[in-house]
């Protein structure tokens, strides 16, 4: 394994956890940060020291480094993981551009991994740029892998490849322990993958529509002890980005685009409802718009491939800023004690924003809005 060299390009949050991975099994890993001209040498020592990009990124060790093109020229194994924040038609462009970047200068016989999400059918596109920009031949002179990453605790269950040809290489790569994984064709990994996002949405906008109609108290705590108390905005939207991408891949209406179309709606209709909640409270307790400060407490990683989630910060902030104008967005690191004339909200949207949210307030009455299927208030 140790003579295996693997390029990754891209320093995101999957990215760097799979070079992570790779180089303590004993492979050669480098990593390319997109914003610089080299590539980073990532050792089994590194990996262990540096356990997420975040850390890594904030002490930025001295480490060996080689000019982009020459990595990727001597790469065995190039894994496709860079940040994309494009949004609409401009995702697909983006994407485009990085993916002939990252593989324009290939060597024959070497192999690429697709780690971002496709829609049906996208990858023989990217087959075809591949094809284009090398060269090469898929499945003859050069191989191609789909194998979108989430966080370390959802990796892909199979690895799509070429015909479903096995690679025990790669296999050993990416194994998790001792199980190693499944190869399947490419359209089969699509189609896994399509069935566990939209599976992941449906349920999710099942809890919500439900929750919507809690007709009291009793009901919504008997509904809390199952848990959707600590389902925050920050998992709810996880795997967007996937399933917006999905929305290309059918040109008639048909059930499938519905269940797509629905699981699109149904966070924007949260969303919509947060925003409603939040002026039900004012309008509850005699507050004025003009008196009151919105502070969006959202600890986003800045690393992750996908944009989704800062996208639907934005949204949210927007939608909020419609009928209070002062609105805030705080990050993981910016919570300090607060001073404020007017009435303050916090929105909090992951467990951890909720606990530093109490930490600031300490014996003093906040107004906190938790962004979970209930839209629980805490005063």
């Amino acid at each position: 394994m140790g003579t295996v060299k693997v390029v990754v390009y891209g320093l995101s949050t999957e990215g760097y956890a799979i070079a992570c991975q790779m180089a303590i099994r004993g492979a050669n890993v480098c990593i390319i940060d997109e914003s610089t001209t080299s590539a980073i040498q990532i050792s089994a020592e590194i990996a262990r020291t540096y356990p997420d990009v975040s850390s890594f990124k904030e002490d930025e060790p001295i480490l060996p480094m080689e000019p982009i093109n020459t990595a990727i020229s001597h790469a065995q194994y190039l894994f496709f993981t860079p940040l994309i924040r494009q949004t609409g038609q401009d995702i697909r462009i983006e994407i485009s551009s990085k993916f002939k970047d990252a593989t324009t200068p290939l060597k024959k016989n070497s192999s690429v991994v697709f780690s971002l999400p496709a829609r049906l059918g996208g990858n023989s596109e990217t087959i075809t740029l591949l094809e284009h920009v090398t060269g090469f031949e898929v499945g003859k002179s050069i191989s191609y892998f789909y194998y979108p990453l989430n966080d370390q605790s959802r990796q892909p269950r199979f690895i799509g490849s070429f015909n479903g040809k096995n690679d025990e290489v790669l296999s050993g790569l990416l194994a998790s322990g001792k199980k190693e994984k499944k190869f399947v064709t490419i359209t089969s990994s699509e189609n896994f993958h399509a069935i566990d996002v939209l599976t992941g949405f449906s349920n999710l906008c099942s809890i919500l529509e439900t929750c919507r109609h809690v007709p009291d108290e009793t009901t919504r705590n008997n509904m809390a002890s199952d848990g959707f108390e600590d389902m925050f905005l920050d998992g709810m939207v996880s795997g967007l980005f996937d399933l917006k991408i999905l929305t290309s891949s059918l040109e008639r209406t048909n059930t499938l685009m519905y269940l797509i179309n629905g699981g699109v709606k149904g966070i924007d209709g949260y969303i919509k409802r947060l925003t409603d909640e939040i002026r039900a409270i004012l309008k509850k307790n005699e507050i004025k718009a003009s008196r009151t400060k919105v502070v969006l407490c959202w600890a986003l990683d800045r690393y992750a491939m996908r944009g989704d989630k800062i996208e639907i910060r934005h949204t949210l902030a927007s939608r909020l800023r419609d009928y209070i104008g002062d609105v805030e967005m705080r990050g993981e690191h910016d919570f300090d004690m607060y001073h404020t004339d007017k009435t303050t909200i916090f929105v909090v949207c992951t467990k951890s924003d909720l606990e530093n949210t109490r930490k600031i307030g300490g014996d003093s009455a906040l107004m906190i809005v938790k962004a979970n299927p209930m839209c629980d208030v805490i005063q």
